[in-house]
This record gives structure tokens, C-alpha cells and sequence, in this order.
């Protein structure tokens, strides 16, 4: 009988997971314990998949306030220092900023504007139209970004970020001044110890930075990339990728996943004799029309995965296929043409970039893809699903 399912994405429910537990053995469990209550049969390439925060959890992967402050003090000198481009988020940036101010006497925090980089945004571009600002050479200082446009508030949260990072500030006993400007070149003018809070462009602003005269130019992801007084650390990441954990405490990206997932991988096949990809995933990559967020907060999507996953999709359109080259068939014929183009496409493994049957499909990693599958399908609240199993992602329309 033809199969009438493709991909298949379930949610698995686990365990609380805490510091110290075995969470090979966990995962494994979850993924048989499923299978022998019908739930599915495990079958080659299946995908198991695991939210990076048990991972770090399972490490003990935490940083106090203090801890983070000691290592901006000793890195950036403990006197003036530039904050520039943080995100918005009182999850993400805030107990991180707690810290920062903590190991300093003034910061300079400079916003970028309409949006930060993953697209919470301060304000409308419509507005800054309207104000006849360029936000691409303007740098406004607080006051002369609140005459031209008022309070900000967040879309969703309703959250005034700018009045919300200077009073962290200035409860951690540092003075605050807040500039808005895009340019990294600008925080100069103000300050030559600067800490670079952007996520994805990091590399690219901490050349402008030194170009254009800092004299310690240090990012997120190198304050706490080794342990301090003890703390948790990650050593290719440092604070980026942290999540908020306590008041006083941050959750840090799990540090190298490689040989977690091949655990894994190898618990199951010795149970089954199955061979399952297995990855550790993060933020999806993936962005919101109505809110304009980019959810993309982590430095990677996924920080551990197995080779079977390396790669992007060869796949082809199959509208283009059934309008262009198999345009004058229909039905069964049309079917067995495309079943035979897709078989003959799968035994050469030729490459199809740059080849018009493939415009169209998503040119995207493969991890890139999966981790927002699962990021979606996990959610961030209360599912309890911290364990993704995927199936028939590899399948295409011949099996």
C-alpha cells in the first residue's frame, strides 16, 4: 500500500533534567520507551534532536553576575566602557548587562536603531522618515531620540528597553549614558575600552572598532570563555548564546557537543541496529512578518550535530518539474515521470546548485533547516517536549 505520510515531527516528553544526569542514557530511553508503545518504528535516518538548554544544564554550564563582572573588569579595565549593539531582551541581554555594569564605573551604552540585529524594534521606520533621520550616519544621544520619537516600547512586550538597560546600570552603582548610532566607529568618540555585544557581525565590528582606535576591543563571546572564581564557561562562545537563569545567574551555551550526540547516536543503534542522526539545537532561524523579530539569538543554530547531517538539500521543485519538463503529462504518467527524475537525480548525487529544477527549494544548512523545525515544534514554554523525533525528512516522493 503507498504510504500517504511524509515528515512526521513529534514532541517527546522527558524527565526534568538536572546538573549532573545522564543524559545520554535519558534521551535514549525516551527515543525506545516511545517505540516499544507503538508509537513508531525507529528506521534508518530518523532524527533525534535536543534543546541546547539540557545540554548545558546536564554540564552545570552557569555564571553568577559577579563572575561575569570580574572578567569585563579584568579585561576592560574597570573604569569607562562601551556597550554596543546588545540585543533586547530581558532574557537574553539583561543579567548579562547587570554584570557588564557591575565591573565598571560608566557605560556607554550604545543602541542600534530603528531595531537591534535580530529585529526587536525601538521604533518604526516610518518614523524615522518622518523625522528626516538617517540612521545610517546619525548618532543621537537619549535626549535627542526621545524629542524626535518619544518613549520606546517594545511590539510585543510593551517593554521600554532604553529607560530599562539605564536603570540596570545605574542599580549596579555605574553611570549610564545611552547613544543611538549604527556605525561601531561612533562609540569611539566616547570611550576606547569597548565590549561588542552584536551576535552574527561580530568579527566585522571588531576590525571597525580597532580601525577606528579602540584600544581594548573585546566581544560577548570573550568574557567568560574560561572559567572565573569558578564559574561556567564556553570556550568558543563565551556569553553568547547565555540565557537567563535566576535574578543573579546566567545559563551559558553548551560547550562541545560532538561526542554527546554520537553517544547517543550509538545507544540507539546498539538497541535497534538503526543508524539515527542526532544534533543539539538552539534558536531556529526563522523570522515573525508581524513583530520582525529574527530569532536567531544564538551564535549557532545547532552546536553539536552527527555528519549525516552536514550539508544542505539537493532536492528538486516539483511544481517546476510538473509545468516545464513533464508539462504535457498528467496522472499516472505524470507521476512515473517525476518518480523516475527523482531516482535518476538520487544515484548520480550530482550537485543541483545553480540548476533551474532546483529554484525554488530552501538554500539553506541542513542543521539550519531541522533546528527550526524543532525550535517550532519544542516551543520555549511549557510543552515539555525538550526531545524532537523526527521522521521521513530525507524521504522525497519516490519512497
Amino acid at each position: 500500500m503507498e504510504r500517504r505520510v511524509g515528515t512526521v515531527c513529534r514532541g517527546m516528553r522527558a524527565p526534568i533534567i538536572r546538573e549532573g544526569d545522564n543524559l545520554e542514557q535519558i534521551v535514549t530511553d525516551v527515543i525506545l520507551e516511545a517505540e516499544k508503545a507503538g508509537e513508531y518504528s525507529i528506521g534508518d535516518r530518523d532524527i533525534v534532536s535536543i534543546t541546547e538548554s539540557i545540554v548545558a544544564r546536564v554540564q552545570g554550564n552557569y555564571a553568577t553576575i559577579d563572575q561575569i563582572a570580574a572578567d569585563v573588569k579584568s579585561k576592560l579595565g574597570g573604569e569607562d566602557v562601551g556597550v554596543i549593539f546588545p540585543i533586547l531582551s530581558r532574557n537574553r541581554f539583561a543579567i548579562c548587562l547587570r554584570g557588564i555594569a557591575r565591573g565598571a564605573k560608566k557605560v556607554y551604552l550604545m543602541l542600534s536603531y530603528p531595531s537591534d540585529e535580530v529585529g526587536n524594534h525601538l521604533l518604526d521606520w516610518d518614523l524615522l522618515d518622518k523625522a528626516n533621520v538617517n540612521p545610517y550616519s546619525d548618532v543621537l544621544s537619549e535626549a535627542e531620540f526621545e524629542g524626535h520619537f518619544g518613549k520606546s516600547s517594545h511590539t510585543f512586550t510593551g517593554v521600554d528597553y532604553v529607560a530599562y538597560y539605564k536603570s540596570i546600570i545605574e542599580e549596579e552603582g555605574a553611570e549610564a549614558e545611552i547613544i543611538f548610532a549604527n556605525s561601531p566607529k561612533a562609540i569611539v568618540g566616547y570611550t576606547k575600552n569597548v565590549l561588542q555585544c552584536d551576535i552574527h557581525t561580530r568579527e566585522r565590528t571588531k576590525r571597525l572598532l580597532k580601525e577606528a582606535g579602540a584600544e581594548r576591543v573585546v566581544g560577548m563571546d570573550d568574557i567568560l570563555c574560561e572559567s572565573v572564581d569558578g564559574s561556567g564557561f564556553n570556550t568558543k562562545y563565551g556569553l553568547l548564546g547565555s540565557n537567563k537563569a535566576t535574578e543573579n545567574t546566567i545559563k551559558l551555551f553548551p560547550n562541545d557537543c560532538t561526542e554527546f550526540v554520537y553517544k547517543v547516536q550509538e545507544n540507539i543503534k546498539a538497541a535497534t541496529g538503526k543508524t539515527v542522526e542526532v544534533m543539539v539545537y538552539g534558536d531556529g532561524a526563522f523570522k515573525d512578518p508581524v513583530g520582525k523579530i529574527w530569532e536567531l539569538a544564538d551564535p549557532v543554530v545547532s552546536p553539536g550535530y552527527t555528519m549525516g547531517l552536514e550539508g544542505t538539500p539537493n532536492e528538486v521543485k516539483l511544481k517546476y518539474l510538473a509545468d516545464n519538463d513533464f508539462a504535457q503529462l498528467s496522472g499516472d504518467e505524470l507521476k512515473a515521470a517525476i518518480s523516475n527524475y527523482i531516482r535518476e537525480k538520487d544515484e548520480k548525487k550530482e550537485s543541483l546548485v545553480a540548476n533551474m529544477v532546483s529554484q525554488g527549494t530552501t538554500p539553506r544548512r541542513l542543521t539550519d533547516l531541522i533546528g527550526s523545525l524543532c525550535d517550532l515544534t519544542s516551543g520555549s514554554g511549557d510543552k515539555g517536549t525538550p526531545i524532537i523525533f523526527i521522521q521521513g525528512y530525507f524521504d522525497n516522493y519516490t519512497k
